[in-house]
């Protein structure tokens, strides 16, 4: 824990899902965390925690009374939006609750109030029942920064001691994929990637390694051709401007122990090509970061889990993770 008086500003996520009892689990283990303070529903973590068997005593705070009131309870800013307690049974109902904690838990970190957001899972699909028109937490991260007068360009990262990967397109079809993929977003992702792992994680020179499209990079343009008429020239691009990088690589191959130790970072082109290695790797440990953000934002590796809400089974490895490497990336 470093001097920084200040808490992290922790969201609910999807009330039916697995966020409040995580976020107890977390409180429990507050030894191994930075303090946090959550916005959310008092009423819907004091009856997680009877459901869990948690003696966690829940405190009604503002942010600035968080970091007093962590050692002897879980410090919970109350929203002003109803939430239903309903365990596994997902409601459109929550999406203003869901988004107000996400805004909030925003503006505590922009008013300095907090050092950083730890978001817990969303269902998107409830919030778009609700007219949410984000394709997810990355995207909608980006708008509110626009809100303080500075550009942001988001990017995902999974984040682990084992493997690191930054898709280049994030939410959308894999029918989109190629349309969608450009040499300017490579570039832009990359650098984006390449300046926050210098300036937020402490490495000198970050080592990019980039994924091809296609099976074994296209094999010379017989199985595709975005390999050579948009990934190769943005990895020249890159280059001259000084950083180090190497591809198109074969997805299939670059994932093993000894590919993974020749980089920092892998690029992939699309969600599942970088999002499936890290979490058979390191689904308990993987954090989400978003990168090119004003703030810092992390996150579980991991979705809402409905099917075991409520019933105690929740593993906060991950949420613990994600306190632990946002008190990192702000001391």
């Amino acid at each position: 824990m470093n001097g920084d008086k200040r808490p992290l500003a922790m969201t609910m996520g999807d009330p039916a899902g697995i966020g409040p009892e995580l976020a107890l689990a977390a409180w429990r283990d507050r030894t191994l965390s930075a303090p946090f303070v959550i916005f959310a529903a008092p009423s819907l973590l004091a009856a997680a925690a009877k459901r869990a068997g948690f003696a966690v005593p829940i405190i009604e705070t503002d942010v600035s009374g968080a970091r007093a009131a962590f050692p002897t309870g879980l410090p919970v800013v109350p929203l002003k939006n109803v939430v239903e307690d309903a365990p596994g049974r997902p409601s459109a109902v929550n999406a203003a609750a869901t988004i107000e904690s996400i805004e909030r838990a925003v503006q505590a970190v922009r008013q300095g109030e907090a050092r950083a957001v730890v978001t817990n899972p969303i269902a998107k699909a409830m919030l778009y029942q609700a007219g949410f028109s984000y394709p997810g937490h990355t995207e909608y991260f980006g708008a509110l920064a626009e809100g303080w007068g500075a550009p942001a360009f988001p990017v995902m990262m999974i984040w682990s001691e084992a493997l690191a990967v930054a898709p280049v397109t994030i939410h959308i079809p894999l029918a989109e994929v190629p349309k969608a993929l450009t040499g300017d977003l490579i570039v832009r992702t990359a650098r984006v990637v390449n300046r926050d792992l210098r300036v937020r994680f402490g490495v000198t020179r970050p080592r990019l390694a980039v994924a091809g499209l296609n099976p074994h990079a296209g094999e010379g343009g017989a199985m595709g051709r975005e390999e050579i008429s948009v990934i190769a020239p943005a990895i020249e691009a890159l280059k001259a401007e000084g950083i180090d990088v190497v591809g198109p690589l074969p997805a299939d191959t670059m994932f093993h122990a000894k590919a993974r130790a020749r980089y920092d970072v892998a690029l992939t082109m699309y969600h599942d090509q970088g999002l499936i290695p890290v979490k058979t790797l390191a689904f308990d440990e993987g954090v989400n970061v978003t990168l090119g953000l004003p703030f810092v934002r992390t996150s579980p590796d991991h979705g809402v889990a409905f099917d075991i809400a409520g019933k105690g089974l929740a593993n906060p490895s991950s949420l613990i993770a994600a306190l632990k490497l946002a008190d990192r990336l702000t001391q």
